[in-house]
């Protein structure tokens, strides 16, 4: 594509939904380590749970319509290119960060099903996707919190990557998804 017809930047959704999954991932994190600042059983405790569950499912689908928007968008090459390696490491960190936003969600809605309850969404339930077992809600649970965990390494990979292209390499990489 010539160069004047390449964009310098993502496209106002991708940047608006990027920065709009970081926020209420940050969100849905602190729920669940703040949660025991509560004792079990409170209203306060029950409320962040809540919260949590309805905006790891709005993350779900955040992460639905992303992939679509991407999917019909350009990405913006990074200038000055980087090296073949730092573009093979940055997908697979993007793909995992991607099946980490898709995993999170579903393992913890079937997990919340396995223990025999509804999920919250908006004020609606989603539907069951599994049927009350609580051996595999304790399974599920084990995998949700290994993905969670994982997931901080992932998030720090990523926001550590991108100011040491802005600071170190000082190419273009972190501008291209400054909001406008």
């Amino acid at each position: 594509m010539p160069e004047a017809l390449t964009p310098r930047r993502y496209s106002t959704p991708v940047i608006a939904i990027h920065w709009l999954t970081v926020l209420l991932v940050i969100a849905v994190y602190c729920l669940m380590e703040f949660k025991g600042i509560f004792p079990k059983d409170s209203p306060e405790r029950d409320a962040m749970k809540m919260w949590h569950f309805t905006l790891g499912m709005t993350v779900f689908l955040l992460t639905w319509v992303r992939l679509l928007v991407r999917a019909r968008s350009q990405t913006p090459p990074i200038t000055p290119p980087i090296p073949q390696w730092q573009k093979t490491l940055s997908m697979m960190t993007h793909g995992l960060l991607l099946a980490m936003l898709i995993l999170l969600p579903l393992t913890g809605w079937m997990m919340v099903n396995a223990f025999g309850n509804a999920v919250p969404f908006w004020g609606m339930e989603l539907p069951q996707l599994a049927m009350p077992d609580r051996e595999a809600g304790l399974r599920l649970k084990d995998l949700h919190e290994t993905v969670a965990s994982f997931g901080y390494l992932l998030i720090g990979l990523h926001a550590v990557a991108g100011l040491y292209h802005h600071y170190v390499m000082k190419d273009d990489t972190l501008q291209r998804m400054r909001p406008h």
